[in-house]
């Protein structure tokens, strides 16, 4: 089923709430969704990581903050575009994914390794696995209400896809 033309949000929220338009390609827009922000990360920790600085600072500009920008302009953004669809938490509204699998990704350090580093593969099949599984409190999220609803469980799925990343990092480091 297509998402509804635009209309009663702003444009903004649409695009927004879609993550770019990711949240428009099928099958399984929410797989797609994570895959489009674990590439644009990708390209971020690329060309960013050598202007930022090193370690902590990188880490805190690079990735925390996109991540806590993501999470906090999409609850506004899937607030008003689900109510403008109709429907509690349409699978076109992506940016929960992004917001997830962005907090996923703080298990690695913000350094640019690489295009084909295979380190952020873990943090994105680790965040797949928990928001569609949706363990304890993931699966408690949802029920919050409006954008809160739609975005904290892929928040709180990232949060362990994160820590299990770290946890491996430093193992494996």
């Amino acid at each position: 089923m297509n998402p509804p033309a635009p209309g009663a949000a702003p444009r903004w929220a649409w695009v927004v709430a879609t993550g770019l338009g990711s949240g428009r390609l099928r099958p399984a827009p929410g797989t797609w969704g994570s895959l489009v922000a674990l590439l644009v990360w990708v390209a971020a920790r690329q060309w960013g990581s050598p202007h930022l600085g090193s370690g902590l600072q990188a880490w805190l500009l690079g990735a925390l903050a996109p991540a806590l920008l993501i999470t906090l302009v999409g609850v506004p953004a899937s607030d008003r575009v689900a109510r403008a669809s109709g429907r509690e938490d349409p699978g076109f509204i992506v940016i929960d994914e992004w917001a997830g699998q962005w907090i996923a990704l703080l298990g690695l350090p913000f350094v640019a390794q690489g295009w084909l580093d295979p380190w952020p593969l873990l943090p994105f099949a680790l965040f797949r696995l928990f928001d569609i599984w949706k363990p304890g409190p993931v699966d408690a999220a949802q029920r919050l209400p409006g954008g809160w609803g739609i975005v904290m469980d892929d928040v709180l799925a990232g949060i362990l896809a994160a820590l299990l990343t770290g946890a491996a990092w430093i193992l494996v480091r």
